[in-house]
């Protein structure tokens, strides 16, 4: 099993969007018993806090599930424990290699599948849910297709 973590600033935007629709496309795939998927933030600025409403409704919109859930800080045991941590833009990759070293051997950004490493603008300030639903889901769609690839052979 292949353990992915989707990591932003707030973890009410980004990177439950990240983990969301991850598990949709693994879903559809019939593959989602290969990954655990779980998304977390850098900051505690917005921890127990529920996925954002606008995050939520693009989720919705495009059909992708979206429970009820409590936004969570990065902790030393997930950086231990999954194989990938994905951030969604530069400034977050920062703050997790200052408080964990350790994570930069498993650490890109998920720009890196699709963007050519650009970050994933946040919808908090842009308020452009569209384009970051589009550009996390072109992403996730190529890493779901590398990581099938390297569990085949």
């Amino acid at each position: 099993m292949t353990k992915v973590m989707f990591i932003c600033h707030g973890n009410i935007c980004r990177s439950p969007m990240g983990e969301y629709v991850f598990k949709k496309l693994a879903a559809d795939k019939g593959v989602s018993e290969r990954f655990e998927v779980q998304s977390s933030a850098v900051s505690y600025e917005e921890i127990g806090n529920d996925v954002y409403p606008p995050a939520r409704r693009e989720l919705v919109r495009r059909g992708v599930p979206c429970p009820p859930r409590a936004a969570r800080h990065i902790e030393e045991k997930d950086v231990k424990e999954f194989d990938l941590l994905l951030c969604m833009d530069g400034s977050n990759l920062e703050r997790l290699f200052r408080a964990f070293p350790t994570a930069k051997e498993k650490t890109h950004l998920l720009g890196d599948y699709g963007l050519n490493g650009k970050d994933i603008a946040d919808p908090w300030y842009t308020g452009d849910f569209v384009t970051t639903y589009e550009e996390i889901a072109l992403c996730c769609a190529n890493l779901l297709e590398e990581l099938g690839a390297r569990l085949n052979h």
